[in-house]
């Protein structure tokens, strides 16, 4: 049984997060917190294995709360959040902070929504119990001046690299992107991710690396020293057009149950063979093996995420049981594995 600690002012969103998870067999909401005072008193006299905590809260902010926790008493947390623009850039950085992942709260009018949300909850919270929690001293390990990596190397004129991730992969994503030089081949990332998150987080990747990061658009070219995000609603493809390599967005059904989906991006550069160098990334499911498979299989460079060092070994794992690896490396490896890989 998965115990659950809710953190959370309003009264009405406790309510319906207690009935939501208690529907689960496996998971039994212990306690409902009003504000982060209470919780820290729970949390020590019920020890919880999983603690939902609102980004926003009066007398201590969840983020403020989620940084003392994590370096006390790191355990699984997953965080409620509003989804608007002021909701986003707090819940990215209650991810780097150590959070293992997010949910948006529950439009309480939105009865049509409630099986597909209750679902939702309930897989990320069993999620986030077997999650590697990191405590938040720790986290900011591996950053050796990631910036100068290989700054001298030279790479093939028509590599492209490529990375998924899911669950725990914003910071992933972030651990690999802040170590490319700035004339880095370009990247094409697909992160499940909602929209408006989506655009927080290319901004932030955009603040913190030496290359140019933007949210992909139909029609952006591929050029080195730039990487593109899949917006949060749209798959994003690589197409040839008069030869020239461009993103294209799509706007059509979900695929592994996720829209931007790995695999449509994995399957789009398929028929780019050996100028491929893709990376799958920590991430809860499969999304991104089959394809990884069929990118191998056309000469790709193929490299998944170790399990050490993955908050959720998922898609990495899947990839690696379909032989579709040619390289398991730790995460702060993957951006040197993929940059020696496709040097000239």
């Amino acid at each position: 049984m998965i115990t659950v600690l809710i953190v959370d002012d309003s009264p009405l969103i406790r309510g319906l997060l207690t009935e939501i998870l208690n529907q689960a067999p496996d998971i039994k909401v212990i306690g409902a917190a009003a504000d982060p005072y209470q919780a820290r008193e729970m949390i020590k006299s019920l020890h919880p294995d999983v603690l939902t905590l609102d980004v926003e809260m009066p007398k201590m902010d969840g983020i403020s709360f989620l940084r003392n926790l994590m370096r006390l008493r790191p355990m699984p947390v997953v965080m409620i959040s509003t989804l608007t623009k002021q909701g986003s850039p707090a819940t990215l950085e209650a991810l780097e902070i150590g959070a293992v992942d997010f949910i948006t709260k529950p439009a309480v009018n939105a009865v049509s929504q409630l099986k597909s949300y209750t679902q939702a909850v309930h897989e990320k919270v069993r999620v986030a119990a077997q999650a590697r929690v990191r405590s938040y001293k720790v986290q900011a390990s591996h950053t050796d001046s990631p910036k100068s990596e290989n700054i001298r190397m030279q790479f093939k004129s028509d590599a492209i690299l490529a990375i998924g991730a899911s669950t725990g992969g914003t910071e992933a994503i972030k651990e690999v992107l802040i170590r490319l030089p700035v004339n880095s081949p370009p990247v094409v990332v697909t992160q499940h991710i909602p929209p408006i998150f989506s655009t927080s987080f290319a901004l932030r990747m955009d603040r913190c690396c030496s290359v140019k990061v933007k949210e992909a658009e139909t029609g952006d070219q591929l050029l080195a020293g730039h990487v593109f995000i899949a917006p949060g609603d749209k798959h994003l493809k690589v197409v040839n057009k008069s030869g020239k390599l461009l993103c294209e967005l799509e706007d059509t059904e979900l695929v592994n149950r996720h829209k931007p989906a790995v695999d449509v991006l994995f399957d789009s550069l398929v028929p780019f063979g050996k100028s491929v160098y893709a990376a799958l990334l920590t991430g809860m499911g499969s999304d991104g093996a089959k394809a990884m498979l069929r990118l191998a299989q056309a000469g790709a460079f193929t490299v998944a995420q170790d399990e050490a060092t993955s908050v959720v070994w998922g898609m990495p794992k899947a990839a690696v049981e379909l032989n579709a690896v040619k390289l398991i490396a730790p995460l702060h490896e993957v951006t040197r594995a993929l940059l020696n890989a496709c040097k000239k």
